[in-house]
């Protein structure tokens, strides 16, 4: 099965919108038939793992932790114990990674998926304009929906 990876803030809220899009693109992921991979936390992984999963999709999350701790939407829990050194991992783990929003942890995501050679999708997220695989967009499902 292929995968996409979603990366991006873990505190912002389910009535933001980027938790929104997030819900948004995890569905969109769903109905392409790929598994949805991201680090398993709250904010924008559980968003799109929920979107996801209201599509049938499959969800997997590389959990900071050494415990099974997780968002609700997730199907199967990877532990690591590496705190933010699982990040490397979740960028990794899929050809095509797609950054909602984020922050520092999201920015070195983002910096492990592109020394990895894998094909970044940004929105609303951080301003690396001009590197190769790199691609920032305003309209994140027809530029998700073309890339994966």
């Amino acid at each position: 099965m292929k995968s996409v990876t979603v990366i991006g803030d873990g505190t912002v809220k389910p009535s933001s919108h980027l938790y929104k899009v997030a819900v948004e693109v995890g569905r969109l992921i769903a109905r392409k038939g790929y598994a949805l991979i991201c680090g398993g936390m709250l904010g924008v992984m559980e968003g799109a793992c929920r979107g996801a999963k209201e599509e049938g999709g499959l969800t997997v999350g590389i959990l900071p932790g050494y415990d099974w701790s997780s968002n609700p939407y997730v199907d199967i829990k990877i532990p690591t114990g590496l705190g933010h050194g699982r990040n490397v991992i979740v960028a990794a783990s899929s050809p095509v990674v797609v950054a909602v929003g984020g922050s520092y942890g999201t920015l070195s995501e983002i910096a492990f998926a592109l020394k990895l050679k894998r094909k970044v999708i940004g929105y609303s997220s951080w301003d690396v304009k001009g590197i190769e695989n790199y691609e920032e967009v305003s309209s994140f499902l027809r530029a998700v929906d073309s890339s994966i």
